[in-house]
């Protein structure tokens, strides 16, 4: 399953600094990582630069906080979906697809976030990049646990299988590539499962 990211460390946030994450993500989402500096995200914020760099101290800790708020919102909203599905298994593979589907439509239409700022950056140095790769692996972890209540035999192969499709279709999705890619590969996962 790979090993576990460090956590990065992360601020507390105020009113301001919650203003000004929520501008950010809208703007890192929309525009690109790169292409927003901290001076548009003050302006879109309704705060000052200096206000920015006192709560957040850095660009690079302000993109941390967009990506992890966002991977923690995602969890949660998996975890929903999860629950509503019941204990079995089938179903409960099939959820995550489904939940990915809901959340596209919902809060991804330019694709996978994590995938967008993986592309952007890809240095392990960087505070954001275990956010990245740690929201992925976790979602290995998931579909390894999920596959091996319906094949423990080859649980790891199974996982595997069922993440290609997943992060496929997210692909697919943020570049249109044709209608209802997530429904498409929960569809092929369906007919992979025993």
């Amino acid at each position: 399953m790979g090993t576990t990211a460090p956590h990065p460390r992360r601020i507390p946030m105020t009113p301001a600094a919650r203003r000004a994450l929520e501008a950010a993500a809208r703007l890192f989402y929309e525009r690109g990582i790169h292409a927003v500096g901290v001076d548009l995200i003050a302006a879109e914020a309704g705060v000052t630069k200096k206000t920015l760099y006192d709560r957040f101290g850095s660009k690079e800790q302000i993109v941390v906080e967009y990506l992890a708020d966002r991977d923690e919102r995602w969890r949660a909203f998996l975890a929903e979906r999860l629950d509503a599905a019941g204990p079995d298994p089938r179903e409960r593979v099939l959820a995550v697809f489904a939940a990915t589907r809901a959340w596209a439509e919902e809060s991804s239409p330019k694709g996978c976030s994590m995938v967008n700022a993986h592309a952007e950056i890809s240095d392990p140095a960087h505070p954001a990049h275990p956010i990245i790769t740690g929201q992925k692996q976790w979602m290995l972890a998931l579909f390894t646990r999920l596959a091996a209540d319906l094949a423990p035999e080859r649980a790891d192969s199974l996982a595997r299988t069922l993440m290609l499709l997943h992060e496929g279709a997210l692909v697919a999705h943020g570049l249109s590539v044709f209608p209802d890619p997530v429904t498409h590969a929960r569809e092929q996962a369906r007919a992979l499962l025993p």
